[in-house]
């Protein structure tokens, strides 16, 4: 195990400088969503729904997730990567966070939505982003 590069006091600023809302990641779909013309369609962050979705289009029953790549395990390099320190305990929070995404999933497609998950990686072309979305608002 390594020792950690900050002290405890900076290495809490920065994990607490973590948003789960907001997210660059986030504001990029929601202009992608906006450009297509859905912009007053959909609320965000609804807590009434499992797993709380990032956008919700309640008319439509449909829901979006916008995953960041590290902390729901993604398949891609970003996602693949695994800390060195503590790895056991990432490790097992990456995979509860797994665990409960495919859950929370299972829920709303029994409840009837809809439902996408966008990929943090998935963000940076902003055309293939628009074919994803505008192919799932449809």
């Amino acid at each position: 195990m390594r020792a950690d590069v900050f002290d405890p006091v900076k290495r809490s600023a920065v994990m607490r400088a973590v948003k789960s809302r907001d997210t660059a990641p986030e504001l990029k779909v929601r202009t992608a969503v906006r450009d297509l013309g859905y912009a007053r369609r959909y609320r965000l962050n609804n807590t009434a729904l499992p797993g709380k979705p990032d956008l919700v289009f309640g008319s439509m029953r449909k829901v979006i997730f916008v995953h960041g790549c590290f902390w729901h395990g993604h398949d891609c390099k970003r996602g693949a990567r695994q800390p060195k320190d503590n790895a056991a305990y990432w490790r097992a929070k990456i995979g509860r966070n797994v665990a409960r995404d495919r859950a929370t999933l299972k829920t709303l497609r029994e409840d009837d939505w809809s439902s996408l998950v966008i990929w943090e990686c998935e963000t940076r072309n902003a055309d293939a982003l628009a074919r994803k979305l505008t192919r799932f608002l449809r």
